[in-house]
């Protein structure tokens, strides 16, 4: 049995003073590329400007984009697919609309 006194002497003995220089991409590569990069930039100073895919935006489609977020899961997805339908609808209307051309001889090129 250990002296209580060589329980100390026995842990002082695993103490490591090595220091280790964290900066070395060798010693501590990056384990996700990018991240350093996108850390870097989010320590930036925010400023007032919007994000530059919002400078295009108008005042509309801004407040649709806060009615689409605020929406419940179902609440989207319900929204998702009336867009769906009304999608396909203008499709059968473009494909009618294009039968019709065709029978009537609009979409045919002049003759030279």
């Amino acid at each position: 049995m250990a002296s209580p006194n060589g329980g100390d002497d026995f842990e002082s003995s695993l103490l490591s003073f090595e220091k280790l220089d964290r900066a070395s991409p060798d010693l501590w590569p990056e384990q996700l590329p990018g991240v350093a990069e996108f850390a870097a930039s989010c320590k930036n100073p925010i400023t007032n400007s919007p994000p530059k895919w919002m400078a295009e935006l108008e005042t509309e489609d801004i407040e649709m984009l806060k009615e689409l977020g605020s929406l419940t899961t179902a609440n989207l997805m319900e929204k998702v697919k009336g867009l769906q339908n009304l999608a396909y609808q203008l499709g059968l209307e473009e494909s009618r609309e294009m039968t019709r051309g065709k029978f009537l001889n609009i979409l045919e090129r002049p003759k030279k």
